[in-house]
Formats: structure tokens, sequence, C-alpha cells
């Protein structure tokens, strides 16, 4: 049986720490996909070259998850071609037996618009660059993380293919004032409730 979750938002709101969470209580495949553009953009060269020839390894990269590899992602993810190498992928992945979440910006809405459970999982700007000023090791100023949150935003939101917004039929969770625990909780009820009544 196939099951997808699929998890939108923007950066640092908390979808990766969610989407894990979940994967490990229901027993889920998880998929990154801002690794995938990551990744991309840290090769180095044609990103639509990149995309096409994307491979495990490259997944396993260090750096991934810094700041300048969050920026690299932002830049390549405008680019349709590079999008659309990186679709079949996520669909293929999405589908596979035992249940599938997928956490990024249009998986809701491009990716699997079809998923079984879709969330879109938001905090404020503030929030956020808090976060990812202390998840980077408080490397440069918290400021100068807002801005950037703040042009990701733009970037992601503005793009004319796949732009970051919310499914019509996701749920939306503010994780503002939300513990870990307690985002994570709320994801789990709703996916538990959509998992009954498919039973």
């Amino acid at each position: 049986m196939s099951f997808t979750v699929a998890i939108d938002g923007p950066a640092a709101a908390g979808k990766g720490t969610i989407s894990r969470a979940i994967a490990r209580e229901f027993g889920f495949a998880h998929l990154d996909t801002g690794l995938l553009y990551r990744a991309v953009g840290m090769k180095g060269g044609d990103p639509i070259i990149a995309a096409r020839n994307l491979s495990s390894d490259d997944l396993a990269r260090d750096g991934l998850r810094s700041l300048a590899a969050g920026e690299a992602a932002s830049r390549v993810a405008v680019l349709p071609e590079v999008r659309a190498a990186l679709v079949a992928f996520q669909r293929d992945f999405a589908q596979r037996a035992g249940g599938a979440v997928l956490d990024g910006r249009d998986i809701g809405t491009i990716i699997c618009p079809e998923a079984e459970v879709k969330l879109f999982v938001t905090a404020s700007a503030e929030t956020r660059a808090r976060r990812r000023w202390l998840e980077a090791g408080e490397q440069g100023g918290y400021e100068e993380v807002l801005a950037q949150v703040r042009a990701r935003d733009a970037r992601d939101i503005g793009r004319a293919d796949a732009p970051l917004l919310a499914a019509p039929d996701a749920i939306l969770l503010d994780t503002t004032e939300m513990t870990v625990a307690q985002a994570i909780e709320a994801a789990k009820e709703v996916i538990a409730e959509r998992l009954e009544t498919r039973a």
C-alpha cells in the first residue's frame, strides 16, 4: 500500500524535523527534497546537467545543511529544467510501498497533488531566522540570517515555476509558538486520523 505525506513550507519552519519524526513513527520512507536542490547547487558547473546526473553519493556529501548550500539550492530551484529533471525521482519515491513522507516547497501542489496528507508548516520569519542561525552554529549575525531568510522567501514565493504556496487542501501548521514535540504531535494526529479512515 502506498500512502504519501506531503509536507511543504519555507526554510526553517520545522518541516524537516517533523518529516523525520513522522517517518520514524509510522515506518515511512523519508525524502528531504531540499537536499536534491542543495546537492545540485553545490555540485557547481551547469545545474541542469548536475540535476540530470544526480546520484546518491551527491546526496551524502558534506556541507549540504550549510547556509551556503541553502542559498545555492534556492538559486538553482528557480530553473524549470532543474525542477523537471528532479520531478520523476520524487514521484517514484512517493509511490513506494509502505508509505513515504516528502518535505519540500512544492510537494502538495506539484509533485504529489494526490497525496493522502498535505501539511503546510510555517512560522514567522524572525522565528525561522533564529532557528537557522542557531542551527548553523551562529555563523554570521542573526540580522544577516534574517535578511537571507526573507530574500529566500521572496525567491521561493515569486518564482514562476512551482512557487512556494500551500495546496488548497493542505492543513496549516504554524510552529512559531510551538515546541518541537508539540509540532510533531500535531502532525502525528493528522496522519493517524487519515490512516484510520483508510483502514
